[in-house]
């Protein structure tokens, strides 16, 4: 009995230290940047636009370019990665075809962003000749986050029990309709992870928008959805390798105001995933 509490106590310890070295590198690097990225923040610094080769003036621009290309994202990969789950948890049947397409959308998620990239150019931009706009950067970054959509979508269906889809058929609902009143509301908080998941990876990449929509400077801004746009991952880069003498203070706001962005749309899916948790009924 001793030699088993003793073992418990490793293992908690064990489990802790885990813990600490994931999380305390993490609050070193946020707590650098706030550190030296504080003193950039300011009104003008979030709502002008860039000056003077962009070591003065705002981000702006590239505030709401992110913004632009997160919802474009969002419009074009929610409804076909939801689509796609409740298909392969409801409908698909188990066999040779539907295990080769999860083992794909597996694989998928692995593939660098940077091909991911290369495919909206040659697809989005060249092939549809939708140039380098929000819609080419918009669609490039949804087929990137469908993966992760899918398979938590998935996963998240498969966990609401049985029961409630044979009480729904047992009182006369059809199959749509048990999974539309009864199965989708159950499974929403682990949807909503796996969006928002997918949209925080969407929404800090460089690679794809690289090559499909984003522009180093822009004298004004978008006014549809085929025009470029700055975005901050990609501003980050440039003022960080790409222009002499910017002081570091900017380059350390542009990363504070994106880890800010990232952050915020963590805790609005964290706040509207504990309100629908709350309701589950199981």
């Amino acid at each position: 009995m001793k030699r088993h509490y003793i073992t418990q106590k490793i293992g908690f310890a064990a489990l802790i230290l885990a813990a600490l070295v994931v999380i305390v590198p993490i609050l070193i690097v946020i707590g650098i940047i706030i550190s030296r990225g504080i003193g950039a923040i300011n009104w003008t610094y979030l709502t002008a636009m860039p000056q003077d080769g962009m070591k003065a003036g705002g981000i702006f621009p590239a505030i709401l370019g992110t913004l632009l290309l997160t919802l474009g994202t969002a419009l074009a990969a929610i409804p076909v990665g939801v689509g796609g789950a409740i298909y392969l948890s409801e409908y698909a049947r188990d066999t040779v075809l539907t295990r080769a397409i999860r083992l794909a959308i597996i694989n998928l998620a692995g593939i660098p962003s940077v091909v991911y990239g290369l495919f909206g150019l040659g697809l989005f931009v060249l092939f549809l000749n939708f140039g380098t706009s929000i819609l080419a950067g918009s669609l490039t970054l949804a087929i990137m986050t469908l993966p992760i959509i899918i398979s938590s979508a998935e996963e998240a269906l498969r966990a609401v029990p049985t029961e409630f889809r044979t009480v729904s058929a047992s009182l006369g609902g059809s199959r749509w309709q048990g999974i539309r009143h009864i199965v989708l509301p159950q499974a929403l908080p682990g949807i909503i992870t796996g969006v928002i998941l997918g949209l925080l990876r969407a929404a800090g990449e460089t690679a794809p928008i690289l090559f499909t929509v984003a522009a180093f400077f822009l004298p004004s801004l978008p006014h549809s959805f085929f025009d470029q746009t700055m975005a901050l991952p990609y501003h980050l880069y440039v003022v960080s390798t790409q222009v002499p003498g910017m002081p570091l203070e900017m380059q350390y706001g542009t990363a504070l105001v994106l880890l800010a962005l990232v952050l915020s749309l963590n805790i609005v899916a964290s706040i509207i995933r504990s309100y629908y948790r709350r309701r589950r009924e199981w």
